[in-house]
């Protein structure tokens, strides 16, 4: 049935409200004057097809074949430096492991969602998505097994309203995707009640604001009672990860920042291209040389050949021949390394991770350079950190437990992003050790995930077992490692998933 958008909150004021809002982020606007970059233009710059420069008295053309050899991408190493560094290892909910009963805990649990969703690598593609669009989203479904799914979604595709007044509590969410396979468009709005599904029957064109405005009467919802369907889990699925909120409410991406900095460096390459090829080489010059005509055409007669490889004679004892001096190309250079000093200044990336060399340079003195990408860092995770535990507690609802659907205890172990040796952490392990800090707390200090610790700790009583039998050989070892292996496996297994080929 066709949509009625002239009633608030109703599904079509909300495609149309949310629609528009995610379609008009993709382009750039204008605010007090200034431009800011919409999601195309910051996709173009984390993809190194940045705008090319308008440099005086060379052909347009003639620059676009001159960026490929010109363009480098500082853009990617200011968003790959934090994003490599951000890797979730776990969950706590406040609660210590306990299987003893047979019963998983909330850690585990929350461990044997994590790999069943494949989020060691597709949790990269959030972070990195919301350090390069802003934002990302997590989606958090009811597969068919019951189970959650949680998936990764990009701002172009989704935007969600918050509720009046708050920041927290989503009031509605909307993906907008064209579907490859029937070339129609389709949506998914979701409310707190209930979630509706839209179709287009015909392709609306997407391209400029009158165009969109137009384009919404093509939606329907459909006629079948799978158009529209009650929200079983009361909420808005939809986990926003918004990057640098401290700037922007709605989000800031990480090379946003430096875009005129890497503008500077590409027009600074293009020149210098121009003055390797015009200039670099030193330029030849004859006066009083008598030139021949066509006699077809009347036009002058090329006598020499402008290349570094010819020689130029002539029999007239009167031509004379000179040069010019060759451009010196130390300004060009000086200005792409300020513009790239300037760049390591403001985006806080290491500065040995933009020059690419390395002399004579202390560990100490490194670490000290890393510390402000590390701090940059652990802001990020706090942030991001909230988010994933959001996620995590609507794959619990999604499960039907209340209990950690509500436990705001719940903390997410981030990997340590500074560079470390093993000998330091060695070191810093036995000090822990003497200051009394438990051996999970050590093990977890000095990088180890929770599940192998969960390991560690089954083979660290089995070790201490064949150490009491060596005293005592008639303790009864064989049994009492069968049963530690048993408990270690069946941790395993509860970890990584019942689908995994390792624990099948």
């Amino acid at each position: 049935m066709p949509i009625d958008a002239s009633v608030v909150e109703s599904p079509g004021w909300w495609l149309q409200r949310l629609g528009k809002q995610l379609l008009d982020e993709r382009e750039d606007h204008t605010v007090d004057g200034e431009t800011e970059p919409g999601l195309d233009t910051l996709k173009r710059y984390a993809e190194n097809k940045a705008p090319l420069p308008r440099v005086p008295g060379i052909d347009p053309a003639e620059v676009a074949e001159w960026m490929k050899d010109a363009r480098t991408n500082w853009c990617s190493l200011v968003i790959d430096s934090p994003a490599e560094r951000l890797h979730v290892d776990g969950f706590r909910f406040g609660e210590p492991d306990d299987t003893s009963d047979g019963a998983k805990s909330a850690d585990t649990e929350a461990n044997r969602i994590w790999q069943e969703n494949a989020l060691d690598a597709d949790a990269d593609l959030v972070h990195y998505g919301a350090l390069s669009q802003r934002r990302a989203y997590a989606l958090v479904e009811r597969g068919d097994d019951g189970r959650p799914v949680i998936t990764h979604e990009t701002p172009r595709q989704v935007a969600v309203e918050h509720e009046q007044g708050s920041r927290r509590k989503l009031a509605a969410g909307l993906k907008l995707w064209r579907d490859d396979w029937t070339g129609n468009t389709r949506a998914t709005l979701w409310t707190p009640k209930t979630i509706y599904d839209f179709v287009t029957h015909e392709t609306p064109v997407f391209s400029g604001r009158a165009a969109q405005l137009r384009g919404w009467d093509a939606f329907a919802l459909p006629n079948s009672a799978d158009g529209q369907r009650p929200n079983d889990l009361k909420l808005v699925p939809l986990v926003p990860f918004t990057n640098r909120r401290n700037r922007r409410l709605d989000g800031f991406a990480e090379h946003e920042d430096v875009l005129t900095i890497q503008n500077r460096i590409t027009l600074s390459l293009i020149n210098l291209l121009a003055a390797m090829k015009y200039g670099a080489f030193r330029q030849r010059w004859a006066a009083g040389l008598e030139v021949d005509e066509d006699p077809v055409t009347g036009q002058k007669i090329q006598p020499y050949k402008l290349d570094i490889k010819s020689l130029w004679t002539s029999g007239d004892p009167e031509t004379k021949f000179g040069e010019f001096a060759a451009t010196d190309l130390k300004p060009y250079v000086s200005a792409v390394e300020s513009a790239v000093q300037d760049l390591a200044a403001i985006s806080r990336t290491p500065p040995h991770y933009l020059i690419g060399a390395v002399v004579n340079v202390s560990g100490d003195a490194l670490k000290a350079a890393e510390t402000g990408l590390v701090s940059k860092v652990r802001d990020r995770q706090r942030n991001f950190g909230e988010s994933w535990e959001a996620v995590m507690r609507l794959a619990f609802r999604v499960l039907g437990d209340e209990a950690r659907a509500t436990a705001w205890s719940a903390e997410t172990v981030w990997r340590d992003p500074e560079s470390r040796s093993i000998a330091e952490l060695a070191d810093a392990a036995v000090k822990k050790s003497t200051a009394g800090v438990p051996w999970r707390q050590r093990m977890e200090d000095m990088g180890y995930t929770p599940a192998e610790i969960n390991r560690m700790e089954i083979d660290r009583a089995a070790d201490a077992m064949n150490a009491q039998t060596a005293v005592d050989p008639s303790a009864p070892l064989l049994a009492s490692l069968a049963e530690a292996r048993a408990q270690r496996d069946q941790r395993t297994v509860i970890g990584r998933g019942a689908d995994d080929p390792v624990a099948a």
